[in-house]
């Protein structure tokens, strides 16, 4: 019975299939039965074990990969960016141990650096790169794809190595990354996103530092002297370090200290390095040649006008930049003669030179040396004869005595001059109005020449010429304005030194053992001091010629404030200084 129900169910055109769901009709025709449908076949309870056979299997494949990738941590911190906008290397460690705890990621080593990324030549990604191509790791795990490059070059070396197969996986907690043609599409994306931060980070602060540079601020790091106010973005005079500087000037100006001197000054007073140690000589030089002291600002191969406050004398930077030129090429000295390098040989114009001579005296004296100065006979040999030091000291005192004002002397043409400041103030207004006119078209200038460069019509290297030389005219002019305001007519502070000096000239002559003071004195006295048939001869300087010529008048006539050479001489002097 059961075989004919079959027979008959077989025969016929339908028949009943069980199904998990409900039973269903097939029809067959010709005794074969149909195949089921495609998404029929997906509802098959085969499929589906096979389906969730193969997820597991994926699944326990992917987690064998992650354990068998071997896994660079790599940590890195820009030193130029902000603390907010990155986290910190411990930061950066601890968030990837968590998640490579939790993603079961085996790590090989942790590797850190404090550099930037937007250049060639960091030194630890380098090592990273090579471990990889030794074949010590195939993968990288890094907070984002940014801690690895924000350079072309150092992207494309991680998108070529992963093109390779050297480089398997890399891992971020902060971006999504898989090895496959998509996922290298997303990665190049975010090297090129990271890269358009930099470059345009780079811009905006070389915008910003544009515009601080026409208000006259430095866009820098503040000199030692100076501190940088965040809060107003501006560079302020420090009121401890200022006068610390100050000082290290003056005692440079003096001529008697070294730039490592200064530099044990500075670290007396706590201005050294990060570490404490002196600061460096190139760093002390660069100090005292700063042009920042005075009211100039030197960026980018450009001269700017400063508008911070000046704590440093312009006349106290002049001098320290002489002695500065001066000592640029400095000659080792075995001995230290007083009176080298003051003067020439008149016959040939060779250097003076000097040099010792030993004689001894057995039975009085002893080895006693004996200095000597004499022509160096460089260019041609000249006839001029040695010339003892005492000799040369001795005229060089005569010289510095000619050119003195007696004491009562000096003390009524300072009187004079105190009343004829009083009358120079009304003239004074006359030439500030004038220098502020030049200024004004100065500015003209400077604004035209700008018009020019920006239509392309000066070329490039003209402008900044033409901006600097004016730059720093109208600095001098404006420098002329504010001792005009402080100290009167230019005439009148340099005649009131003349008197200070012309009134010391005598004390220094007549001093005994102070050989270096008279060879510097004689310098304010007299310039192109020449030696001729062993007498010392000069040019003196401007006033000291008049005083030089009536010296013997001078001390034959009595103190008299009414005695007409006196005044007569004073005219004279006055007339040189207005010129």
């Amino acid at each position: 019975m059961g075989a004919l129900a079959a027979l008959a169910l077989k025969l016929s055109p339908y028949f009943f299939v069980k199904s998990p769901q409900k039973w269903r009709i097939r029809r067959v025709r010709d005794g074969a039965r149909h195949a089921r449908p495609p998404w029929r076949a997906l509802q098959s309870p085969v499929y589906i074990r096979k389906k969730v056979a193969a997820n597991k299997k994926e699944k326990t494949q992917k987690l064998n990969n992650k354990t068998m990738n071997k896994y660079i941590a790599y940590c890195r911190k820009s030193t130029d960016e902000k603390e907010k906008q990155v986290l910190s290397i411990e930061s950066q460690i601890e968030e990837l141990k968590e998640f490579a705890t939790k993603e079961k990621l085996r790590i090989v080593c942790f590797l850190t650096e404090s550099r930037t990324a937007k250049s060639l030549g960091r030194p630890v990604f380098e090592e990273v790169i090579q471990k990889i191509e030794r074949g010590e790791a195939n993968a990288i795990l890094s907070w984002h794809p940014d801690r690895l490059a924000r350079n072309s070059v150092d992207g494309g070396k991680i998108v070529y190595l992963l093109d390779t197969g050297k480089l398997l996986d890399l891992k971020f907690p902060t971006f999504w990354f898989d090895n496959t043609p998509q996922g290298k599409f997303m990665l190049s994306i975010a090297f090129g996103q990271s890269k358009y931060y930099v470059d345009n980070l780079s811009e905006n602060v070389k915008r910003g530092n544009r515009q601080k540079l026409r208000k006259g601020i430095l866009p820098n790091k503040a000199p030692y002297g100076y501190l940088n106010e965040p809060r107003l973005r501006t560079i302020e005079v420090d009121p401890v370090k200022s006068k610390i500087v100050k000082k290290a000037f003056e005692l440079f100006a003096k001529g008697e200290s070294s730039i490592a001197d200064i530099s044990r000054f500075f670290q007396k007073f706590g201005i050294t390095r990060y570490n404490g140690k002196m600061l460096h000589l190139d760093t002390v030089k660069r100090l005292l040649s700063n042009k920042f002291y005075i009211g100039i600002i030197n960026f980018g191969g450009e001269t700017y006008e400063g508008t911070h406050k000046l704590f440093l004398p312009p006349e106290l930077f002049g001098k320290v930049q002489k002695i500065l030129e001066v000592r640029e090429h400095p000659k080792n000295k075995k001995h230290n003669f007083t009176f080298l390098g003051l003067a020439r040989c008149a016959e040939c114009g060779c250097a003076i030179t000097a040099e010792v001579k030993h004689k001894c005296y057995p039975k009085t004296r002893g080895n006693v040396d004996y200095i000597y100065y004499r022509c160096t006979k460089k260019k041609t040999d000249c006839s001029q004869n040695y010339l003892r030091e005492e000799l040369v000291e001795q005229q060089l005192r005569a010289i510095v005595a000619k050119s003195s004002l007696p004491a009562s002397w000096a003390q009524l043409w300072l009187e004079r001059l105190d009343k004829e400041e009083t009358g120079e103030k009304e003239n004074d207004e006359t030439k500030i109005s004038k220098f502020s006119s030049t200024i004004q078209e100065i500015d003209q200038k400077l604004d035209r020449l700008l018009e020019g460069y920006l239509d392309q019509i000066v070329d490039p290297q003209i402008y900044q010429q033409k901006k600097n030389e004016l730059v720093e005219l109208k600095i001098k002019l404006k420098e002329k304005m504010a001792s005009i305001s402080k100290n009167g007519s230019e005439w009148l502070g340099l005649m009131r030194e003349f008197i200070e000096v012309a009134a010391d000239a005598a004390k220094i002559a007549r001093a005994k053992h102070n050989g270096e003071e008279l060879s510097f004195f004689a310098k304010k006295v007299g310039s192109d001091y020449s030696l001729n048939n062993r007498r010392l001869f000069c040019v003196y300087k401007q006033g000291f010629a008049a005083l030089a010529a009536g010296a013997g008048a001078a001390s034959a006539i009595p103190n008299d404030s009414k005695n007409p050479f006196l005044w007569t001489l004073y005219e004279k002097i006055r007339t040189e200084f207005q010129r």
